[in-house]
């Protein structure tokens, strides 16, 4: 498959599974320190709110105030690119 830009999706496999490792990594080194340290807070923080993408989900529906349909509707994307400086 190839995007518009010319070159593979494909290509990217090596670093979609670096960023994967990486990110990994840090997530487990949080969340073994957060529960060692009886840190109940950071532990859910780390494991529900990174891993959910409740992060995303609160900054689509709740900043930029989206609908489902909007986030799904590509023809929405065209009429809103007004960024807020």
């Amino acid at each position: 498959m190839h995007s518009g830009l010319g070159f593979s999706l494909a290509s990217f496999g090596p670093l979609l599974v670096i960023a994967f490792l990486w990110s990994l990594i840090w997530k487990g080194l949080a969340l073994w320190h957060g529960a060692q340290r009886g840190d109940l807070w950071w532990f859910v923080a780390f494991l529900i709110l990174n891993t959910l993408g409740i992060l995303e989900i609160f900054y689509l529906f709740f900043v930029c105030k989206y609908t489902l349909d909007q986030l799904t509707n590509t023809k929405h994307h065209e009429h809103h690119h007004e960024h807020k400086v």
